[in-house]
């Protein structure tokens, strides 16, 4: 099947990949594209059918390693989309002066535009796609109806101890090296995970080192607090899905989300931080719950801006009166 995009390119759709059959469970398929987004190349993989969900991939990693668990989220009854990130297998790096994290949110909005993709997404992303769903959802919040947060970095702060608070821009990459191969070394990923990230993070690391190590350096040093908190003054619907186990991914970042967010509904999960590549089951189950948490908060964050808007009609309603009121008694 021969999709065009708003530039006119011709997008492929490949032929479907069933799955295997399980009981009690809808079969969904999983469909590959080569694309082109502004003009470069890019990869991505779909799966299922009905409101839009798009998924971001972690750091080193790509679409292709979280395949299984795109097809559990897909099987809840949605349409999830799942690009390669620029750099990352097969799709083109961002040009020079644009490889930041708010280039690559635009990034995804330029993907969805090839994709086709009109109505507001939920937005699904792990560690740095959290961070790029974060720095998207911030800018373009007429793209991006919801968002989850899962093991997502920009939380800005690497430890605490008491008052004291070490930004995570001081953590040595040595330091995310030894936590990070001390969560493949889990019993539960060894078999799972360990495969998946050598088959993907090393190609990556080959064909395009400096993306590869610049985006390293973005989820290294993101700080998305002042993103966050206008996302809250927004009361755009976030949740936050985290496993006590990561220490990629450090209780302390977590609690600086939270705080910047305030209220924002969050689910413990058990495991490391690639928990949803160990178990795309239990991801799959865990993003049933999520998908409905954010559909609730979304409805509450509309029927607040509703009120927002009516109280401030009011208040301008009220001070416009207030200074007629003479002119009025003035005429009569």
């Amino acid at each position: 099947m021969i999709r065009r995009g708003p530039s006119g390119a011709p997008t492929v759709r490949a032929v479907s990949e069933p799955l295997d059959p399980q009981s009690g469970v809808r079969r969904v398929s999983v469909r590959w594209h080569r694309i082109r987004v502004d003009g470069r190349a890019a990869a991505c993989l779909e799966a299922g059918e009905g409101r839009p969900v798009l998924f971001l991939h972690g750091w080193g990693l790509s679409h292709r390693a979280y395949r299984d668990s795109v097809r559990r989220l897909a099987e809840s009854g949605v349409r999830v989309l799942a690009p390669a990130l620029p750099g990352f297998s097969g799709t083109a790096r961002l040009p020079a002066g644009e490889a930041t994290l708010r280039g690559y949110a635009a990034w995804v909005i330029a993907f969805l535009d090839a994709m086709e993709v009109t109505e507001p997404v939920l937005l699904v992303g792990h560690s740095f796609g959290g961070g790029v769903g974060t720095v998207a959802a911030h800018d373009h919040p007429d793209r991006i109806g919801a968002l989850v947060l899962v093991n997502a970095i920009g939380g800005g702060a690497w430890t605490r101890d008491g008052d004291q608070v070490r930004p995570m821009a001081d953590r040595p990459l040595w330091n995310w090296g030894l936590h990070f191969s001390a969560d493949l070394r889990r019993p539960a990923h060894l078999a799972r995970v360990l495969p998946l990230v050598v088959s993907e993070a090393l190609p990556n690391l080959v064909l395009d080192p400096r993306a590869f190590w610049q985006a390293a350096q973005l989820a290294r040093d993101a700080d998305l607090t002042t993103e966050l908190t206008t996302l809250r003054r927004r009361g755009f619907p976030v949740v936050i899905v985290w496993s006590p186990r990561d220490r990629i991914v450090t209780e302390a970042s977590v609690d600086a989300l939270r705080a910047a967010l305030g209220d924002a509904p969050t689910i413990s999960v058990p495991g490391g931080h690639n928990w949803l590549l160990a178990d795309p089951d239990r991801f799959g189950r865990v993003m049933t719950n999520v998908v409905e948490v954010a559909d609730r908060a979304r409805g509450l964050s509309r029927r607040r801006h509703w009120w927002r808007r009516a109280r401030a009609r009011r208040h301008t309603s009220g001070r416009r009166t207030s200074k007629t009121a003479p002119n009025s008694a003035e005429v009569a």
